[in-house]
């Protein structure tokens, strides 16, 4: 019986940060899939776990825990990995992940989304300002990504995994890591040779969509 049960579907880039740390780590977990393009985070029944009508939910025994970021923080504490040597690290990887929920991901995962997912294609100009704001939060993670091969210390930790959530999806917005930001194109190359890695896709329950194989 698994350990952990994650509520998930295989298009949420947030949902595959910690599915990828559960997988990684070799944890016992299973994923349950949410319909989520059928409006299941709507239903009363789901809203009851979380109010926020999102993915990812982690379900840990008596725990229940939402938002990638927190579920990802307390991994490290019950799994003992992808974690930080002091504290000085820790504020490091919290401010790598505030930067990929307020910039990185937020600007990716909503572009992507626009471009894939919506029944009527927004406005041009829409397009274009969030595509800006997609590579300028890009900018900054290639340039520190320069001179080092994990985005805090040596090792990967949670802020790999957190700012990873959506690179994988790259065919999906339209950019090439290895053209236009090799330093990324490294990085994830770095997360894929992990031992464990899987892409979204393979790892949670829900592609391709009905209608869209």
């Amino acid at each position: 019986m698994a350990e952990y049960t994650l509520y998930c579907f295989a298009q949420s880039g947030n949902a595959y940060k910690p599915a990828l740390f559960l997988e990684l780590a070799g944890a016992a977990w299973e994923p349950r899939f949410v319909d989520f393009f059928n409006g299941e985070g709507r239903t009363p029944a789901f809203l009851e776990k979380n109010e926020m009508g999102e993915v990812p939910v982690l379900e840990h025994g008596p725990v229940r825990l939402t938002q990638s970021g927190v579920i990802l923080d307390y991994l490290v504490e019950k799994l003992g990995r992808f974690g930080w040597a002091d504290d000085a690290e820790r504020r490091e990887i919290l401010r790598w992940i505030l930067f990929d929920n307020h910039k990185f991901t937020s600007y990716i995962a909503t572009y992507r989304f626009l471009l894939n997912f919506m029944p009527k294609p927004p406005a041009p100009e829409v397009l274009d300002f969030l595509k800006g704001r997609v590579r300028a939060a890009c900018k900054v993670l290639a340039a520190h990504l320069e001179n080092r091969d994990f985005v805090v210390g040596a090792a990967p930790t949670i802020a790999d995994l957190s700012l990873a959530g959506y690179v994988f999806f790259e065919a999906e917005y339209g950019i090439e890591w290895a053209r236009d930001f090799p330093s990324i194109h490294a990085w994830a190359e770095r997360i894929k040779a992990l031992p464990g890695w899987k892409h979204p896709y393979d790892l949670m329950p829900g592609h391709p969509l009905p209608g869209r194989a």
